[in-house]
């Protein structure tokens, strides 16, 4: 069965409209919805309180409906009476200034007190509830730099590096003197004079990315009784690495609002490349009169559900004119009805299985890397370039990350890896050497995982000296020169395998497409 609904918010609205959005959803073939997210202060309106009647009623009328439930905790927005009794556990941005109630995520994952009230909430839930699916927090991306993160944050590098010898040689620390004698010395990459120290930065990432999954799996931990799962944020702004994430959740389910088709089918393969078993599913998009061509990208590369965010248009609210499944003017409207005719058309389908040759290499920790304010902008588009070869690449394409197995592919594309730890070099050689087909772009294998430079470290796989953009020494096959008669793809036999790398991708979309696919192995591509 594939799940089909959305984000559903009874506490909106007064109890009378409840059975009129039940029956609605009948109409409409829902069979899964989304309760709870942002529900807090109604749940708990008082420290020392809790009020449970109203979900009771709630989730009574779903029940009784056949519609299922993916029960949220409502972390992601705490109430307003915490906020009061808690003003140090409100997080501090980049530039030192602390954010105060009004809005949504404001919360710093490290702080004590905050921490405390989540598993009281939850502990709650999970005592009183068994729904169908435990959805946890919502879009994990709150970056917080107070002193709470910071004590946290020289736990986690003394876990990591072990002692600050260590540190000082990845962080590259005696450039600009930033060389330090203990962890107590270590801040959060505040805002700071000039430009921050790239291996600071991104580590700094990976811990955000840390410290929020020990809060999920805190949550997770006091959870029964239903698979869990929490609803993954995609872009450059999330400090997630979802990739690592996946293994946490018995189901992958991201939240997707893309501008073109192509993007939604790219936010499919990496959801898929992500999963373990190949299972996921897309927990929120925006509903739309467009709605069974939106979901076709989904549903063709396997999701096993289609959410939606919202139910029912808030009538007030930050996000009022945000689009839903039941719109101001109600459900007599061409969104409705198309939401209905896909509800329809979804009865009794099962999700389909997809099996790709095809690989795209895809790294979040990368991503973070290119948005270091040292490098020049016009080289750190790295997502752009990703979706650009999936794209030209126009099949089945498992979207993975590099810690990923690779064998069983027949092609493995690794666009602008810019990171590549020692372990990553050693795959990508394997992969090769046993005879598969290896593509590797500009830009890749730059530095390792602290940002520190490594020249050479791809010559012998691409068969050429890269010096800047131009490829020097060239042992490899020139399959086509650019316009200034240097190299811009060139083919090396690396043991039984081979290895394509392309010197840029800076040309015309359709130039780019025929590169693309001469990269591929295809023989019609047009290079011209």
């Amino acid at each position: 069965m594939i799940h089909f609904g959305g984000d559903y918010n009874p506490e909106q609205w007064p109890p009378s409209v409840w059975e009129s959005d039940v029956s609605l959803m009948l109409q409409a073939g829902v069979n899964l919805v989304t309760v709870g997210v942002f529900s807090w202060s109604r749940l708990q309106p008082a420290p020392d309180r809790f009020d449970f009647g109203w979900l009771d009623r709630a989730l009574d009328l779903l029940q009784a409906a056949g519609i299922g439930v993916c029960l949220a905790t409502p972390t992601a927005s705490p109430p307003p009476w915490f906020t009061l009794q808690n003003p140090d556990q409100m997080p501090i941005n980049q530039d030192g200034v602390r954010l105060t109630h009004g809005s949504r995520d404001t919360y710093c994952v490290n702080a004590p007190a905050y921490r405390a009230a989540c598993l009281s909430v939850v502990g709650e839930l999970a005592a009183r509830y068994t729904p169908q699916l435990w959805h946890v927090h919502n879009e994990y991306g709150t970056t917080c730099y107070c002193d709470f993160c910071a004590a946290a944050f020289r736990r986690w590098l003394s876990a990591r590096y072990g002692d600050v010898a260590t540190l000082n040689d990845a962080w590259s620390t005696d450039f600009w003197s930033q060389r330090v004698t203990s962890f107590e010395e270590v801040l959060p990459p505040r805002a700071t004079q000039y430009l921050g120290n790239p291996a600071h930065l991104l580590d700094y990432r990976r811990f955000v990315s840390d410290a929020m999954l020990e809060h999920y799996r805190s949550q997770r931990a006091l959870l029964t009784g239903a698979p869990v799962t929490t609803n993954f944020a995609l872009g450059g702004w999330v400090p997630v690495d979802h990739a690592r994430w996946a293994r946490e959740v018995d189901i992958v389910a991201i939240d997707d609002y893309p501008a073109t088709l192509e993007d939604r089918a790219f936010a499919a393969d990496l959801a898929r490349g992500w999963s373990t078993d190949g299972r996921w599913m897309l927990i929120e998009h925006a509903p739309s009169d467009q709605a069974r061509v939106v979901a076709q990208p989904y549903l063709s590369r396997g999701a096993t559900g289609i959410l939606y965010f919202q139910w029912r248009a808030s009538r007030g609210g930050a996000e009022q004119w945000h689009p839903a499944m039941v719109p101001h003017e109600g459900p007599d409207t061409p969104v409705f009805r198309e939401i209905a005719a896909l509800g329809s058309a979804l009865r009794g389908r099962e999700p389909v299985t997809v099996t790709a040759s095809t690989a795209l290499i895809y790294d979040e920790q990368t991503m973070w890397a290119l948005q270091a304010p040292h490098l020049p902008p016009r080289d750190s588009d790295y997502d752009a370039t990703a979706r650009r070869w999936h794209r030209a690449l126009d099949g089945p394409v498992d979207v993975v990350p590099p810690t990923a197995p690779l064998d069983g592919y027949d092609l493995v594309v690794a666009p602008m890896l810019y990171l590549m730890p020692a372990a990553v070099h050693r795959a990508l050689r394997d992969y090769a050497r046993a005879g598969g087909r290896l593509v590797l772009t500009a830009g890749s294998g730059l530095v390792d995982e602290h940002c520190r430079v490594t020249p050479g470290a791809l010559d012998d796989l691409i068969g050429a000296r890269r010096i800047g953009s131009e490829l020097h020494d060239v042992t490899a096959t020139v399959l086509h020169r650019g316009p200034d008669g240097l190299p811009a793809l060139t083919e090396n036999r690396y043991g039984t395998g081979i290895v394509r790398y392309a010197t840029t991708d800076d040309v015309t979309q359709t130039a780019f497409e025929g590169l693309a696919r001469v990269a591929a192995g295809d023989p019609a591509g047009d290079l011209a």
